[in-house]
């Protein structure tokens, strides 16, 4: 499972013209899931989420996590970031999960982070989505759980 956050100001998804999930202050988490994803996957990658010290503090430093500053997510199941572009012009996503496989998971993640207290908003699964993205600093991390912790 990877997750690719964004802080943001604030960020919103539209699907066919109506807005389905808008948070303020927040993360953004473009989340992939592949074949070999389960529900422990997803509840390390949510604790790693909810622990994330990224926001700034009253000198300036990154030591604030989403709980300490009431912090929302808003989170977008996204496929793509398990393309393989090594080779040719057109990526590969053999590595991505099956819908079958990747909804459950995705849903999972959601409620694992609803349940720690933290509101959030989501997208449609398999839709076609408008992502308003406002990042913040620009604070960007790609979180991925190492094959050896598995």
């Amino acid at each position: 499972m990877k997750a690719l956050l964004q802080r943001v100001s604030r960020a919103s998804v539209t699907v066919n013209g109506r807005v389905t999930g808008e948070i303020s202050r927040g993360f953004v988490i473009l989340l992939g899931v592949t074949h070999t994803d389960t529900e422990a996957e997803a509840i390390w990658l949510a604790a790693k989420v909810a622990g994330l010290r990224v926001f700034e503090d009253s000198e300036g430093k990154m030591n604030l996590s989403l709980a300490d500053v009431g912090g929302a997510l808003l989170i977008i199941s996204q496929f793509t970031l398990y393309g393989d572009a090594r080779r040719g012009r057109r990526p590969s996503f053999t590595e991505a999960a099956t819908p079958a496989h990747a909804e459950p998971l995705v849903a999972y993640f959601c409620n694992t982070l609803r349940a720690q207290g933290f509101t959030v908003a989501t997208g449609v699964f398999g839709a076609h989505m408008n992502v308003e993205i406002h990042n913040d600093g620009p604070v960007t991390l790609m979180l991925e759980r190492e094959p050896a912790l598995l």
